[in-house]
């Protein structure tokens, strides 16, 4: 089996693996919805919508699933997720929405449009807010983490808990990014976003926002010099067909969220409310293990397939957007920033 083949079997076989785990929780009721991902429904079940973006291999709709078998562990099959994968339900915004008028139960999303409900989560597209991994988990899980979930309550959005969606770095056609002197004048794919495009033309790029869906023939036709993004995403894309240079650089680490509706959640006992915390915390480890072993099964592929893969001191690229980090000083934001960098994680 080659590596490509061996990648997207991983997510089958995780797949079939949380499937014949959970068979044990089902005694009765619907084994397939509409969605296609309903497990063990009774009639008696108190059954959560739940919607997110991504295909049913990829690590978040395994997550998904793996709550989903815990909640139904936990109530004793009295609650279950009907999980609608893929963007069956629209993008990330629109269900962010659908949870605040209560058509919508549950999503994963990433921070990044959640800081249009909830300005604070800008921090999370600020550039090297997190020392490395480790770091990032430590506030997580800390009271910091815990209290940024609790942000979006007033806008009927309470967070469960974070998902890994790894760091996001360089990758390009031709140079490596070594520093960010090699970013002059080089045309780098980002997202829509103001903090994205400030971000590149500090670090002396050139910020070329284009929708993700176009990126792999923008990097064919040079449109584009390259792009960022985290490394399952790089090779789930293909873009390692055309970029065979890849910087380790971590410029950000955007985590994803798993979001309830307020609305639903008072409606709950607290019963409910511990089963389905505690299934959304088993899920996250369980997605945090499987998002590191996906990322180095795409680093050994892309290996494979001829990328040059280089890790920079990141001093240099810090140096160069403290003014953009220092923009914030005295606003939530900067308030919020600043605890994340004081924390220790030690």
């Amino acid at each position: 089996m080659n590596k490509v083949t061996s990648y997207f079997s991983v997510g089958l076989v995780a797949g079939l693996l949380l499937a014949t785990a959970s068979f044990a929780y089902i005694q009765k009721g619907k084994l397939q919805s509409a969605s296609g991902s309903s497990l063990g429904n009774t009639v008696d079940s108190k059954v959560l919508k739940a919607a997110h973006n991504l295909d049913q291999t990829h690590p978040v709709h395994l997550a998904m699933v793996h709550m989903q078998e815990r909640l139904l562990a936990y109530s004793g099959g009295s609650m279950s997720l009907d999980i609608y994968p893929g963007g069956q339900l629209g993008p990330q915004t629109q269900c962010i929405e659908q949870l605040q008028n209560g058509a919508l139960d549950i999503t994963v999303v990433s921070a990044s449009p959640m800081e249009g409900f909830v300005p604070e989560m800008a921090v999370f597209s600020l550039p090297y807010v997190f020392r490395d991994r480790n770091h990032y988990w430590s506030v997580l899980d800390s009271a910091i983490g815990r209290e940024v979930l609790q942000m979006g309550v007033e806008k009927q959005l309470r967070g469960l808990s974070f998902y890994d969606a790894g760091s996001r770095n360089f990758y390009t056609k031709n140079e490596l990014v070594k520093h960010p002197d090699d970013l002059d004048g080089v045309k780098i794919r980002v997202m829509n976003s103001k903090t994205a495009m400030e971000m590149i033309r500090l670090m002396g790029g050139s910020p070329t926002p284009i929708s993700w869906g176009e990126l792999y023939s923008a990097l064919q036709q040079g449109t584009v010099d390259g792009a960022e993004n985290n490394l399952p995403s790089f090779y789930s894309s293909k873009h390692y067909e055309v970029c065979k240079k890849f910087s380790l650089n971590g410029h950000t680490r955007i985590p994803d969220m798993v979001m309830v509706s307020e609305a639903v959640w008072n409606s709950l006992s607290p019963q409910m409310q511990t089963w389905l915390e505690a299934a959304a915390q088993d899920a996250s480890r369980f997605q945090r293990e499987l998002w590191q072993r996906e990322s180095r099964l795409a680093m050994d592929a892309a290996k494979e397939a001829g990328v040059e893969f280089f890790t920079p001191e990141q001093a240099p690229f810090v140096e160069s957007v403290q003014p953009m980090l220092e923009s914030y000083k005295g606003t939530a934001v900067g308030d919020l920033l600043q605890q994340i960098r004081n924390y220790n994680s030690n």
